[in-house]
């Protein structure tokens, strides 16, 4: 069957957020005087489930510390690490080519849309895009609901849709939600693993996306 849509995951696909993000936390468990394992981090990368798990980590080695008034701290950190961030590599040349084919696109994160938005916006790509679903709205993966509710979105099929992601948690979400699943991870990712994925790349500059709807 044709390939009819493509549906994005955000944080760590379109853009590498995730690495300011990890940055973020490793400079305030450090200065709380502890490291912040990587484990821990993987756990929860892609989930919904970071900030708070991360906060109960570090009070685990900072009894006592107020995540009300270290919230605004990190993500001031946060912002200051994206300001010159682009999109991925080879990103732009995959919305261009899925435009000229003509399908539907569509942004799927366990992010909030106030995250998803304005970083979609300042990075260009907004323009992109027929739907942006968001965790604030929907279930956060691993469940397949933000799936789910993109294929409704788009009126695709998830056998004519095909998922990007660069997390485990986002592929069992695209899986569970039936559709084919392309794994790009990232540097904070790469070595995660990546059994469920039906195609997994490097980057997106390793193969043309006309490739992979010839599949």
């Amino acid at each position: 069957m044709p390939t009819r849509a493509l549906v994005f995951d955000f944080d760590g696909t379109l853009a590498d957020t995730e690495s300011a993000v990890l940055q973020s936390w490793q400079e305030v468990f450090r200065e709380h005087g502890t490291e912040l394992p990587l484990e821990a981090w993987y756990a929860v990368i892609g989930t919904q489930h970071t900030t708070p798990a991360m906060f109960a980590l570090l009070a685990e080695h900072a009894p006592g510390i107020d995540p009300e008034a270290l919230r605004p701290v990190t993500k001031a950190r946060v912002h200051a690490l994206l300001e010159t961030l682009g999109p991925r590599e080879g990103v732009h040349a995959y919305l261009e080519t899925a435009k000229e084919h003509g399908l539907k696109l569509a942004v799927a994160s366990s992010s909030s849309g106030g995250w998803v938005n304005p970083h979609l916006e300042r990075l260009g790509l907004a323009g992109y895009f027929d739907a942006v679903l968001t965790g604030d709205l929907h279930k956060a993966k691993p469940d397949p609901d933000l799936y789910l509710a993109a294929l409704d979105a788009l009126g695709a099929g998830a056998t004519e849709t095909i998922a990007f992601e660069d997390t485990p948690h986002g592929v069992t979400s695209a899986k569970a939600a039936g559709l084919t699943c392309v794994a790009v991870p990232n540097a904070i990712t790469e070595r995660l693993d990546f059994g469920q994925a039906d195609v997994v790349l490097p980057s997106f500059t390793a193969k043309p996306l006309e490739a992979l709807l010839s599949r």
